[in-house]
């Protein structure tokens, strides 16, 4: 974004979009078009289709010199979602940051399969558990789609949790999730008899191998390691879902868990037949199994007041 040749030139909307799309290009950002346009509609105050309105007209200068920044931010790494704040996730945005893992669309698919269980049943009042819930996305659009259902949700992280809250507030069902601190089921446990058994978990943990190569430097340099990575073989955070929710469930009540795309297999494995019944898994839009679905088994279910 810089001029040459001796003379002005003017950075039109237009301009600037053409311009930063091919500089993101040429650093490999994924989808370089939608993230010039989700940063200057951010810097602009204004609505990402409303950019082509004022295709022809040029920003004042602040503004472009705020997006000249946000472009350096985002060609170095930084995700486009903490640049702006915010994320969309099931057609809903919701405040980030460096707190909580950016909403994935693969994540929708839990929520998907969570309301269809509920289809059609005017009258449902579900009592929901959402484990690592992070930003709070995957809690609040299950509120937003069940209105009857009662929801909780808890974080090890005390930053998530406050971000939680702010989403849950922004979408008007703050009154209808109780958010809590803690390592998975144990914020829950001093009330848990009072409470009764849960209808279903949910869980959207963390799943990927300490060390492991693969990840993207924009995720290992950016986003929180307690949200991402689970032991040695990121299995860790999963096998402990699997071995003490199930007591926690009405005979049964479901668990729907994403995992990771390479993972189905090894989580299978994991499941027992003992405390686990009707194991299914759902696939993204890649073709990976990313949502393992299973049922408490009755015996299995008997013991959540402990």
């Amino acid at each position: 974004m810089s001029t040459s040749g001796g003379h002005a030139e003017t950075w039109t909307v237009g301009r600037l979009l053409a311009w930063t799309q091919e500089f993101f290009r040429q650093r490999g950002l994924e989808s370089p078009r939608l993230c010039a346009e989700i940063l200057l509609a951010h810097v602009l105050k204004t609505e990402r289709l409303r950019l082509y309105t004022t295709f022809d007209q040029e920003p004042p200068a602040e503004a472009r010199e705020a997006f000249r920044e946000l472009v350096r931010r985002a060609a170095g790494g930084a995700p486009i979602a903490y640049l702006v704040g915010t994320k969309e996730f099931f057609s809903l945005p919701f405040e980030v940051g460096p707190d909580v893992l950016i909403p994935r669309p693969e994540t929708e698919i839990l929520v998907e399969r969570t309301i269809t269980l509920f289809k059609g049943a005017a009258d449902a009042a579900p009592l929901i558990l959402d484990l690592c819930t992070g930003s709070g996305c995957i809690a609040i659009a299950l509120a937003r789609h069940l209105p009857g259902a009662r929801i909780l949700a808890s974080d090890i992280s005390e930053g998530a949790i406050v971000i939680a809250r702010r989403n849950a507030e922004r979408h008007g069902v703050s009154g209808r999730i109780e958010f809590r601190v803690g390592d998975l089921l144990d914020p829950w446990r001093p009330d848990a008899a009072a409470r009764g058994p849960l209808d279903v978990i949910v869980c959207n943990p963390p799943c990927v191998a300490a060390g492991d190569p693969a990840v993207e430097p924009s995720v290992r340099n950016y986003e929180p390691h307690l949200a991402i990575y689970a032991g040695a073989d990121g299995l860790d955070v999963i096998r402990r879902v699997l071995g003490e929710a199930p007591a926690w469930l009405r005979s049964g009540g479901h668990l729907l868990m994403e995992v990771g795309y390479n993972q189905a297999a090894a989580v299978r494995r994991l499941v027992s037949d003992k405390l686990w019944t009707g194991a299914t898994s759902y696939r993204d839009g890649g073709g990976h199994e990313r949502v393992l679905h299973v049922r408490a088994a009755p015996v299995a279910s008997q013991a959540y007041v402990a």
